[in-house]
């Protein structure tokens, strides 16, 4: 398993109280995690800025427990799935306007085959913003090495190459590696979305 060693040392700084560290923390994290979020909260710029900022002061709460098992930017990340949890558990009468999905170009065509057309039924509306909340369900329940692969991969452009320098693997393991963590996700999400295409298969026949 690779260790993060800048993460680490910036974390080590961060811990000392360190005032340039942490000028770098936000600098380096604060966008990035706000467009993760974003994508998830249905582009809702001010409800983003409040999960993304509660969650980077619960993250320096924390930060005694990061190892640098993974990157500094990953274990944010998971930090700000959960506070989206949690900000949408309060929030509940927002639910139905957020959209949690990703742009994987071979997974998109789940969601987009279940788009509603303007005027169609709350029934065909409700059963595409529920699959595209599956996905992203699916996608926390990968373990972290495919979520990060698949995330710098899909969502922040990383070719292979700059992949497997980020895991410390050869080119043919992280392609290796994303091809499984393609497999696992679709597994997943075939599992979750099942009701759905029972759903839709009953309406049709």
């Amino acid at each position: 398993m690779p260790i993060y060693l800048e993460d680490r040392k910036l974390v080590k700084r961060l811990l000392k109280g360190d005032e340039r560290a942490f000028s770098q923390f936000f600098d380096e994290n604060f966008s990035r995690l706000y467009r993760f979020a974003l994508a998830r909260l249905s582009d809702d710029p001010e409800s983003t800025r409040e999960v993304v900022q509660t969650a980077m002061t619960k993250a320096l709460r924390k930060m005694h427990s990061y190892r640098g098992e993974s990157a500094l930017f990953t274990w944010l990340c998971v930090i700000c799935r959960n506070e989206m949890t949690d900000w949408m558990r309060r929030n509940a009468r927002y639910r139905q306007h957020i959209v949690l999905t990703e742009d994987y170009p071979d997974i998109r065509a789940v969601v987009e085959s279940l788009d509603a057309p303007q005027g169609a039924s709350p029934e065909s509306r409700y059963r595409k913003l529920e699959a595209a909340r599956l996905i992203q369900v699916a996608l926390d329940r990968l373990p972290p090495k495919y979520g990060d692969a698949l995330e710098w991969k899909y969502i922040e452009g990383y070719t292979v190459k700059e992949i497997a320098g980020r895991m410390g693997l050869s080119h043919e393991a992280a392609q290796s590696l994303l091809a499984r963590a393609k497999r696992s996700f679709k597994e997943i999400y075939a599992t979750l979305s099942e009701p759905i295409k029972n759903e839709i298969e009953a309406q049709q026949s």
